[in-house]
């Protein structure tokens, strides 16, 4: 069974999709841009510490507003205007894990909506 879901925690959307998918006991989220969902802006514009903290929680509000968590997350994808912010971002996503970390990727791209430092999705167990 698909179920589209979200979190009224979260921003609007910033274009045709939906903040994630459930799927056979299988959250698939879209990349969670670090959008404050009461403002609806990018706040700390040059701050990766920063935008990785929002990006996480907006994740974490779909994750536990859909019987999830942070825990329960099996795969994360991590999209990087710059590569060299890596460890910075590291610093603040380990951060979000009780026990041990999920499988992840990491990489630069060339450019982000909005003009974000980062972006991340992840696949978690329902």
């Amino acid at each position: 069974m698909l179920k589209r879901i979200s979190s009224d925690k979260l921003p609007k959307a910033v274009g045709s999709y939906s903040a994630a998918t459930i799927v056979n006991n299988m959250i698939y989220t879209s990349g969670q841009l670090p959008i404050n969902g009461e403002l609806n802006t990018i706040e700390h514009s040059d701050d990766i510490k920063s935008q990785t903290k929002q990006s996480m929680n907006n994740i974490k509000y779909i994750l536990e507003d859909n019987g999830s968590s942070i825990n329960q997350i099996v795969k994360t994808t991590v999209y990087l205007q710059n590569i060299s912010d890596f460890a910075s971002f590291d610093d603040v996503y380990k951060t979000f894990f009780e026990n041990e970390f999920p499988s992840r990727t990491a990489f630069e791209v060339g450019n982000l909506p909005m003009g974000a430092l980062i972006e991340i999705e992840v696949v978690a167990e329902v």
